[in-house]
């Protein structure tokens, strides 16, 4: 996953990056965080337990790649990422799409996501607003097909509203109707940290 694929050098070394869950493959000038001392992290810490040991604020970007479906608390995960975050620093989530059949391969897989889980997260579009009142603003939102539809060009379209954002209804349509037999891979997110002064 990259930051930005036109992002000056300079603007990215410039920006404070934290890699939540960073494995063995902690993202380049990251700070790691991760519960197991196996890893390439900077700092041990169980992802369950919040808060985490860093300030409100402190960074420009956090990235969590294959991180979120395995966490006990989505909402207090959310919320703490949120706490840490800058206000308009950027959250890229990556995580396995609900129809993905290896979801299954892993046992410590706990939560399933579609292109919707997130929205309890932002005011103008949830139907429960009551749930929080961390606000995110959605940025991008792309889905990856099983290997078959990508090649026949399902995934395009599929992901119409990254080109024209007015047809976002075809991501919803696939995912209402279509998705237990064209299988979704992985979800992408990014997000904008909204907090009110």
């Amino acid at each position: 996953m990259t930051v930005s694929a036109t992002a000056p050098a300079s603007t990215l070394s410039s920006k404070k990056i934290l890699d939540v869950g960073c494995g063995q493959n902690k993202y380049p000038g990251a700070i790691g965080i991760d519960s197991n001392p196996r890893t390439a992290a900077d700092v041990i810490h169980d992802l369950a337990n919040v808060p985490y040991p860093f300030q409100e604020n402190e960074f420009d970007l956090i990235i969590c790649r294959h991180v979120i479906e395995h966490v006990p608390d989505v909402m207090a995960f959310i919320t703490e990422l949120h706490r840490i975050a800058k206000p308009l620093g950027r959250i890229k989530i990556v995580t396995p799409h609900y129809s993905n059949p290896d979801w299954a391969t892993d046992p410590t897989h706990r939560n399933h996501f579609n292109s919707y889980s997130f929205t309890c997260f932002m005011p103008d579009r949830t139907p429960f607003p009551f749930y929080t009142t961390v606000e995110l603003r959605p940025v991008r939102t792309y889905v990856t097909l099983a290997n078959l539809w990508r090649a026949l060009g399902l995934e395009f379209i599929t992901n119409l509203d990254q080109h024209w954002p007015a047809l976002r209804f075809t991501r919803k349509f696939w995912e209402f109707y279509m998705s237990t037999i064209l299988r979704g891979k992985e979800l992408q997110f990014e997000f904008e940290v909204v907090k009110k002064a």
